[in-house]
């Protein structure tokens, strides 16, 4: 299908955008590009659609691939009553539109990738990297989160964050917070100075890490009521990411016993980004070829 209002980027013809307006009239917009049976990229936290584009490159021969924004950069930031309801209803949204019945979920992506597989019909498959069901105390570290970003903080808010999902080195452990906050600084800064591609900047993505933990939040707990999918289920998660993922893994084979497990060796929890934020979208997407096929 075609989507409606669509329009070509002026600088290149990689893909084009277009977007689907919510019943309260918040949009989700979306990049879309390939040919084939539709596959919807839900992407995770400080990211958007846009660090999958590699990824949608490497299987636009054969299928179509959407890339939404989820609550900002070409969509309607998230308001106050977000839930992790609001994603679904906007995955429906977009499935009605596209005539997809794919969708591979990354990190916060897959939470509502595996939650939408209980209730949405379309949903034929759904692959998923990585989903931090399993994060120690997330309220107690959104707490600090937020009352760094009312602080106009997001850099120390950020390293809030990174620690809490032990995105960053070892070594994150032992150098000093202000230390950390300062670097993280200096990297938002220099990111606005120079801008590369069309990523949204660390900046902007600071306040949209407060949705992606509510989600967290929610689904804490709620593990085994994903043994009601009905979908086909891929698991994809790489060797070098934090313990806490592999056991959220671990647990969801067991309540899916005919889900397909993928470990890549030597990669970690960005392996679906952009080679230029140290993914290899390339090894990720041949079996989401093989899987989606």
């Amino acid at each position: 299908m075609t989507p409606e209002n669509q329009s070509i980027p002026a600088a290149r013809e990689r893909y084009i955008t277009s977007s689907v307006t919510m019943k309260d009239g918040t949009t989700l917009g979306y990049r879309y590009l390939g040919q084939g049976s539709g596959i919807v990229v839900l992407h995770g936290a400080a990211s958007s659609g846009y660090n999958h584009l590699q990824l949608a490159e490497a299987l636009a021969d054969t299928f179509t691939i959407y890339l939404p924004d989820r609550g900002r950069g070409l969509s309607t930031p998230f308001g106050k009553d977000y839930t992790v309801q609001t994603e679904v209803d906007h995955l429906e949204a977009l499935l009605s539109k596209t005539g997809a019945h794919n969708v591979f979920g990354v990190s916060s992506g897959a939470i509502i990738s595996l939650q939408a597989a209980l209730t949405l019909s379309p949903i034929h498959k759904v692959a998923i990297y990585e989903p931090p069901l399993l994060v120690k105390e997330p309220a107690a570290g959104l707490a600090r989160f937020d009352q760094e970003m009312a602080r106009g903080k997001p850099a120390a808010a950020m390293v809030t964050a990174m620690k809490a999902a032990q995105m960053g080195p070892p070594i994150f452990n032992h150098i000093p917070n202000w230390i950390l906050e300062r670097l993280t600084l200096m990297m938002m800064n220099g990111e606005e100075k120079k801008p590369r591609g069309e990523y949204i900047t660390m900046r902007a993505l600071a306040p949209t890490v407060h949705f992606d933990s509510r989600l967290i939040i929610e689904l804490a707990g709620k593990m085994e009521s994903f043994r009601a999918i009905r979908a086909e289920v891929l698991l994809l998660g790489g060797s070098k990411s934090p313990a806490y993922l592999k056991a959220g893994l671990d647990a969801l084979e067991k309540i899916l016993p005919s889900a397909k497990r993928v470990e890549f060796p030597g990669l970690g929890h960005a392996a679906s980004w952009n080679t230029d934020r140290g993914g290899q979208p390339a090894l990720v997407a041949e079996e989401l070829r093989l899987f989606f096929s």
